[in-house]
């Protein structure tokens, strides 16, 4: 058995489907009415396709998929720009000074301001991975596939790519942050909200969210201690984020305060360790686990993990499994970047 990412297709709209009813936290790049999923896998179908020069409104959708029996078990996404028909909304975490020169005050107090700044960026989105999956490496290839991908295609996307992880929720799905901002000035349920918003670029936000700072100190102790903070089912994902090169930023969550994490292309795991090698079939080596990658004709992409040598001229020795859910075979050319960091390295890379 082996998993592999590859673009969605049409003929995956039924899985597709069941996946948006079924996901929690809400996939806001995948629409519960099926005409919508349908336009929006179509329009990933053309982005795929489609000659592109710079970023626009092209969206990618992936799906990770079972070898052996076809069955989809994850999605992701990338939007090639955010908020790219309206503006996409943060708030951002800013520091301001209160100061009285005849009082021998000088106070730094933190305040949310609503911005737009990531409007443009290109956007990891729509991380969902089937529950009955466990360990990291299905949710390491689901969501680092989408990095290969960009490092293969860089006109497509911006430079610096930005990732939104969910907020801290309790059991009933209730945000403390939410329920003491967003909630005084919607006056509805924190989900509802979520599946009205469509990933943070619909301009009720921007009419009803308030525009002057929100003062960090004046918030309930709930609310505050969850400013950053990522929801105990985003974990894996924010420590995958931070192993592929992301930095949390000084920006959060609009509804729920969750962290959004920032990266340079150029400085990303995917960017500065790939390699280009040469395929050769043969029984995978006793080596370290990569993330493979090939890009085919007419937007054709997919990506797997697989042993291979630490030698890069020893090329990419591939299983009959590996070569098939690639889509290579012997003397193609794959992209290769080692899935886990040497911990120095990750060390070195952090100063």
């Amino acid at each position: 058995m082996m998993y592999f990412v590859r673009p969605a297709r049409l003929a995956d709209l039924d899985a597709l489907e069941h996946m948006a009813r079924t996901a929690q936290p809400v996939l806001h790049s995948l629409p519960h009415d099926r005409r919508a999923l349908e336009a929006r896998v179509a329009l990933s179908e053309d982005s795929f396709r489609a000659e592109v020069d710079f970023p626009g409104e092209e969206f990618y959708l992936f799906v990770l998929e079972d070898s052996d029996t076809g069955k989809l078990m994850g999605t992701a996404s990338i939007v090639a720009a955010a908020g790219y028909a309206d503006p996409f909304y943060v708030f951002r975490n800013d520091a301001l000074i209160h100061a009285s020169r005849e009082l021998h005050v000088n106070r730094k107090i933190h305040a949310l301001t609503m911005s737009h700044e990531l409007t443009g960026k290109s956007r990891l989105a729509g991380y969902y991975i089937d529950p009955s999956l466990r360990g990291d490496a299905a949710a390491q290839l689901m969501s680092r596939a989408r990095m290969m991908y960009i490092a293969a295609n860089r006109k497509r996307f911006t430079p610096e790519v930005f990732s939104l992880l969910l907020g801290v929720t309790d059991e009933n799905g209730m945000s403390p942050f939410w329920e003491a901002v967003g909630r005084k000035f919607f006056g509805r349920n924190f989900a509802d909200i979520e599946v009205e918003s469509g990933g943070r670029s619909r301009t009720f936000i921007a009419e009803v969210m308030p525009t002057y700072p929100v003062y960090v100190p004046l918030l309930p102790e709930a609310a505050q201690r969850v400013l950053g903070e990522p929801d105990a089912n985003a974990l894996l994902a924010y420590e995958i984020h931070l192993e592929e090169g992301f930095e949390t930023d000084r920006y959060v969550d609009i509804f729920d305060a969750g962290p959004v994490l920032t990266a340079q292309m150029d400085r990303s795991v995917s960017v500065k360790h790939n390699e280009t090698r040469v395929v050769r079939e043969a029984p995978a080596p006793h080596g370290a686990t990569y993330l493979i990658a090939h890009n085919g004709a007419d937007g054709e992409f997919r990506c797997v993990l697989g042993d291979l040598a630490s030698d890069k001229e020893s090329g990419a020795a591939l299983s009959q499994a590996a070569l098939a859910a690639l889509g290579v075979r012997e003397g193609d050319t794959v992209r290769c970047v080692p899935l886990h960091q040497p911990q120095d390295e990750q060390s070195g890379d952090a100063q």
